[in-house]
């Protein structure tokens, strides 16, 4: 036969593409034609699978011509290294053609034939996996550890073409070959792999390392209960890192499709790594971080730190010496949950539904309205500081509130703070309530279900009116108070929002100008 189809796929965002390779076998002079719009790796795929083949032992044939359809599609990286070897196989009759039916490879070749792990292997299971498709997927071994976490599919895993050659020769025994071994039993580099059992549970910094700070803490609850958003502003060494790097121990243990998104997200990138699966994410950019850095881009485009944080958090230290232009790309995220990345020929959609927790300094020497030691700063820097925060941000971040600096003797006396685990637990029993009442965190109320869900009696309706005429709030500041309020009544296990409710979410947005002294 001098035609063959195998099946594979391109990545496109998170979107993992079928894709089909087509190669045929003429006469002639001695020649690799690749076509199919790829990118400069995959067409050096070329020289990858020429050198694998013969030093397989395999033969080569001259004249072949191999199409990546659909044309329009963009590929790239060395995941068709693996198809278009076993189409050239098949074209020339070396394996059984018939026998790739129902099979999708991905896998980058050495020039001795082993194969190399590839990046999104996750992404690929996830979309067979959403689509109900009942395909068997052939990957190197890594990428198919990462492949098998996606439930009720049928991954294998091989080292080296060979092991895959050997399962396609005509007669080999397809029963056996559906009967291999599970994970962990390699069989000569071939292994039916399935997901572990039994993972072993997250593992994350604990909060009873923090002394003091009741305040902050009591803020960092809140915001894990109802999925707000939280500014911190403090002098340098009071403590602000600390506590955000031991916030994603605060929220709710993911569920598996959480889990999965994430994690396929983080396949795109090559960063998965299995010791962090069911871990939400923690992701904490340098602020010389460009734009495209933050909200993903390239080409094809690859995934940034926002949405890397998927189902977790983002972490801003020094919060205003990011690149405006970067800050200003969080707005449209932080609404929809999303970030839709468009180029001249096609757009990819990257999920970003994460919890923003942002540090700051008050002032650019970071001492203003300190006790321990005197600004410097003029009231202009103060203000140009400061002013590198747009208004529009600003209203979008639910909590803000000041992190005072901790003193030598209650660091030094003071016992260990209240643990993760027991705050955890309250997070979770609140956020439970808010699922059942709505279906959802406090903080993607819109509308009238936050008249609905967050109605106040008259004495806390007159209180946020007064609240939010004299600190010039806007009508989306005002809301998300209300959302913050809402979650405090749940963590107190009351059934509506009461004045005491309201009067606390009014602080938590107040920081920047005590700090001021305003």
């Amino acid at each position: 036969m001098s035609l063959s189809l195998v099946q594979s796929r391109a990545l496109l965002g998170l979107e993992a593409a079928s894709v089909t390779v087509e190669v045929h076998l003429a006469n002639g002079l001695p020649s690799f034609t690749l076509v199919g719009l790829a990118e400069t790796e995959v067409k050096e795929a070329r020289e990858r699978v020429r050198s694998a083949i013969q030093n397989a032992g395999l033969e080569f044939p001259n004249n072949k011509t191999v199409n990546l359809a659909p044309a329009d599609l963009p590929k790239d990286s060395g995941r068709f290294d693996l198809p278009i070897a076993l189409g050239i196989l098949a074209a020339s009759g070396q394996i059984d053609n018939a026998r790739l039916a129902g099979h999708e490879f991905a896998g980058e070749l050495s020039l001795s034939g082993e194969l190399r792990p590839v990046r999104g292997a996750l992404a690929m299971a996830l979309a067979l996996h959403t689509r109900g498709v009942a395909t068997r997927l052939v990957l190197p071994m890594d990428s198919a550890q990462e492949a098998a976490l996606v439930p009720g599919g049928e991954v294998y895993g091989a080292a080296h073409l060979l092991d895959v050659v050997r399962q396609f020769v005509a007669g080999h025994d397809a029963a056996a070959q559906q009967a291999e071994p599970a994970a962990g039993d390699n069989h000569d580099g071939w292994a039916r792999i399935e997901a572990a059992a039994g993972a072993p549970a997250p593992r994350y910094a604990d909060l009873c390392d923090v002394k003091g700070h009741a305040g902050a803490k009591r803020a960092l609850e809140i915001a894990a209960a109802g999925g707000h958003s939280l500014l911190m502003v403090g002098e340098p060494g009071s403590g602000k890192s600390m506590l955000a790097h031991r916030f994603a121990g605060l929220l709710p243990a993911m569920s598996v499709d959480e889990a999965l998104e994430s994690a396929a997200v983080t396949s795109l990138g090559g960063r998965f790594a299995a010791e962090r699966w069911m871990c939400r994410p923690t992701s904490a950019p340098h602020h010389t971080s460009s734009a495209v850095a933050m909200v993903g881009g390239g080409a094809p485009p690859r995934p940034g730190e926002i949405s890397r944080a998927h189902h977790g958090v983002l972490f801003l230290d020094e919060f205003p010496e990011f690149a405006r232009s970067a800050l200003e790309a969080l707005r449209e995220p932080l609404e929809t949950g999303a970030i839709t990345i468009s180029r001249a020929a096609r757009s990819a959609e990257f999920p970003a539904r994460f919890q923003l927790i942002a540090a700051m300094n008050p002032c650019p020497c970071g001492y203003l309205g300190s006790a321990l030691r005197a600004c410097r700063c003029t009231p202009a820097q103060v203000l140009r500081y400061q002013a590198k925060l747009s208004g529009p941000l600003l209203d979008r971040i639910d909590l803000h509130i000041e992190v005072p600096a901790v003193s030598a003797q209650l660091l030094l006396d003071a016992p260990p703070g209240e643990s993760t685990d027991s705050i955890r637990a309250r997070v979770v029993a609140a956020r439970a309530h808010a699922m059942q009442r709505q279906g959802h965190a406090n903080q993607a109320l819109q509308g009238g279900a936050i008249d609905r869900h967050a109605a106040l009696d008259a004495a806390a309706r007159q209180f946020m009116f007064n609240a939010a005429n004299k600190l010039g709030w806007s009508a989306r500041s005002t809301h998300r108070a209300l959302k913050v309020a809402r979650t405090i009544a749940d963590l107190a296990g009351a059934g509506t929002v009461q004045g005491v409710h309201v009067a606390e979410a009014v602080q938590y947005r107040r920081a920047l100008g005590r700090v001021q002294g305003k």
